[in-house]
């Protein structure tokens, strides 16, 4: 048994993780098949950030039972790690469960078993993201306590990666050809609170050292951790892009002290603005819960007002999801389904109009693109205020001849809520 494949569920961490993952089985002589009927191990990263991420965990676990067969079904990830016993007892189908990274029991788990015959003998060749762009974990885990999250009791406090491996690992996918880099963790401004003397700045600093023609671009700053100097180093540093991904959650203080959040609106409005005049074509992106226990409607209708009055570039809302274990599970005052299903569409309505104003703003500029996906005729990339999976694209008439993984200039022709439309122009 040598073939394998890996189903990834969840954020950019995972996908990292799957990737690295994949690396280090290929090493030790297993190869990779991209469809998992074919594969001796079916192998599952799970999530269970919220109730959406585990019924979608659980979903792929059965789906991939009913073609098992021969083959060994190993479970990781979040949701194993949390509900390892449960999904055992439930699915018995499950041949092994794994944690987090568990990565050399997974290992030695596969290698008892590699001595038998494989279903097939070649894999082709695969990777976890396009070939425009790499995730580059820099942290695991979170010391943060935020009452609605359970990624701390999972992934456990932060745990900074050391800068040397981040260093060869980007400069690794720089020499392979990959255009952006992309620095995720769960909070990323917690980069090396945990080592002796080396911060977020000393890492982007570095990493704008290294040669090559690349993006850097960062996900998930806490709001209340950027400052003038890191805004600094984001301005004067061409390859890091203009673009900040920083969840807010709320605006009110009661549900963000509640949420065991920092900040208040007055200082996030003041951030902002403080953001937009050290780097003026900055994109910013931010996420909301609705439907927080005991959340008002008056404090619902306060933090629409907010989004009205910031103009967010991009972004996104999560219903709150009631999870076992964390502070806010036991709080009084759960709000009904259907109220957190209309406050959700109201601001998404909302922002769709926020982003196709914004969008309509890029028509008429040339930018660079990135390519990520091309098909026959068209094919899709991105602009530096395009994080993947998660924004919006520029669509384009493959007329040149493109590539997945090439950088052109493009001219941007038309605008829609999300997606906008270019050329490549010389």
């Amino acid at each position: 048994m040598r073939s394998f494949t890996v189903i990834t569920l969840g954020c950019p961490k995972n996908i990292a993780d799957s990737r690295n993952l994949i690396a280090t089985l290929k090493n030790e002589g297993f190869f990779y098949v991209e469809e998992f009927k074919k594969a001796d191990f079916i192998l599952i990263n799970t999530c269970c950030f919220i109730n959406e991420a585990k019924e979608e965990s659980i979903d792929e676990i059965l789906t991939a039972a009913k073609f098992k067969d021969q083959k060994k079904l190993i479970v990781f990830g979040c949701l194993s790690k949390r509900y390892g016993d449960e999904l055992k007892k439930e699915i018995p189908e499950i041949d092994a469960l794994f944690g987090v990274g568990d990565f050399s029991n997974i290992l030695n788990y596969m290698k008892q078993l590699k001595k038998h015959p494989s279903i097939i003998n070649k894999s082709s060749i695969y990777t976890v993201e396009p070939p425009s762009y790499r995730y580059i974990k820099i942290a695991e885990g979170c010391s943060r306590r935020c009452s609605f999250c359970i990624i701390p009791d999972v992934r456990g406090a932060l745990k900074s990666i050391k800068p040397e491996k981040i260093l060869s690992e980007a400069e690794f996918f720089i020499n392979s050809g990959i255009k952006e880099l992309i620095l995720v963790a769960q909070d990323i401004t917690q980069y090396g609170k945990d080592l002796k003397g080396y911060t977020l700045k000393d890492l982007l600093k570095d990493l704008c050292l290294l040669k090559g023609d690349f993006w850097i671009r960062l996900l998930y700053l806490y709001p209340s951790d950027i400052d003038y100097s890191l805004l600094q180093i984001i301005a004067e540093q061409n390859k890091i892009v203009k673009y900040l991904d920083i969840p807010m959650q709320h605006s009110e203080e009661r549900i963000l002290r509640l949420m065991g959040r920092r900040g208040t609106k007055k200082e996030y409005l003041k951030k902002i603005k403080q953001i937009r005049e050290a780097i003026p074509e900055v994109t910013l992106r931010s996420t909301f819960i609705v439907g927080f226990p005991t959340e008002t409607e008056d404090e619902f209708q306060r933090l629409v007002d907010f989004i009205e009055e910031v103009q967010f570039d991009r972004l996104g809302v999560f219903k709150y999801s009631r999870e076992e274990g964390t502070k806010a599970y036991s709080l009084k005052g759960q709000i009904p389904d259907n109220i957190k299903k209309r406050r959700y569409e109201e601001i998404m309505l909302k922002q769709a109009v926020i982003s196709l104003e914004k969008n309509r703003e890029l028509v008429g500029k040339k930018f660079d693109a990135l390519i990520d996906y091309v098909d026959t005729d068209i094919c899709t990339g991105r602009l530096y205020c395009h994080a993947p999976e998660i924004d919006g694209v520029v669509i384009l008439n493959n007329d040149a001849d493109l590539k997945a993984g090439n950088r052109v200039k493009v001219l941007i022709k038309e605008a829609y809520e999300y997606d906008v439309k270019g050329e490549v122009v010389l």
